[in-house]
């Protein structure tokens, strides 16, 4: 089976930097989309940035400039590199995996999501 597993959050003074990883277990054939997003306690989940593949990366205003969304299809591995991370940024961050695995019933397109892992921005 398919899972994804979200890591490299913690706690980071504002200003500073985490890079974010989304590791897919299974026979991942293909990455098709990735997305990153965020949800804060009492806010709306917000998309932070997606990328296509085989197109280019799209981000929310708030975070152009400042993140990069990337993957590694040998390692079958979503990145998110967050810099100069801002108090108001502190979330719960998850990767939105579009992927096609070869499971047991045959060979499947589905979308995966992991836990999340907690980004804290003290100040």
């Amino acid at each position: 089976q398919v899972q994804l597993v979200e890591s490299g959050g913690g706690l980071v003074q504002a200003g500073g930097s985490l890079r974010l990883s989304c590791t897919a277990s299974g026979i991942i054939l293909h990455i098709n989309k990735v997305k990153w997003y965020r949800q804060a306690p009492g806010k709306q989940r917000e998309l932070v940035a997606d990328v296509t593949t085989g197109s280019s990366a799209n981000y929310a205003d708030s975070v152009k400039g400042r993140f990069t969304i990337s993957q590694d299809n040998a390692k079958k591995t979503a990145y998110l590199q967050m810099n100069s991370l801002k108090h108001e940024e502190a979330a719960v961050y998850y990767c939105d995996g579009d992927l096609t695995a070869a499971q047991n019933i045959g060979i499947t397109r589905n979308k995966y999501w992991g836990q999340g892992t907690q980004v804290t921005v003290s100040s």
